[in-house]
């Protein structure tokens, strides 16, 4: 698996991908950002590698497991392939320096707003992060992308593919 001098698109699930609802662990709780389905086609049709990278207390609250995510996650790569796009990879950080669940309780390097869920990334794909973006709508997200060497973009929420296809354009 490389990725060379390929464009990749990082995007924050929670509040990019799908409605914020607060620790959406399980799939009667999800709900698809308008245009993320297109969005994501999109940028699959143009050569973009795509990467989900999201924080999940949720496991580190007690809400829901690491196996609950990880079947989100795979549902939700399942759904765009059916679309016509595609989820190249994910990472997720369980982790929670305030954990309730003590298996989980530590400041982890992979938790937004630190890099290493992107970093790691990266690395493993053979990237250059100077031909990666982050979509994002925490500032976390921004600091994540910052600190990964990536331009990060806020979404102010609305369409997603309205907002990523002038960005996705832009970059040579």
């Amino acid at each position: 698996m490389s990725g060379g001098g390929r464009k990749a698109l990082f995007l924050d699930r929670d509040g990019v991908l799908n409605v914020d609802r607060g620790y959406v662990g399980s799939l009667d709780r999800f709900e698809w950002v308008d245009g993320a389905l297109d969005a994501l086609r999109y940028a699959a049709q143009a050569g973009w590698l795509v990467f989900v990278v999201t924080n999940q207390s949720g496991v580190a609250r007690g809400f829901y497991t690491e196996d609950a995510v990880r079947d989100l996650l795979r549902w939700m790569t399942d759904e765009v392939r059916a679309a016509g796009g595609r989820i190249d990879d994910t990472r997720f950080c369980p982790y929670h320096p305030d954990a309730a669940v003590a298996a989980y309780r530590q400041a982890h390097p992979w938790r937004k707003p630190l890099p290493g869920m992107l970093l790691d990334l990266l690395q493993a794909w053979n990237l250059d992060p100077g031909r990666a973006v982050m979509i994002g709508d925490q500032d976390s997200d921004m600091q994540a992308a910052a600190a990964a060497g990536m331009a990060g973009y806020l979404f102010p929420g609305g369409n997603l593919l309205a907002f990523l296809r002038p960005l996705l354009d832009g970059v040579a």
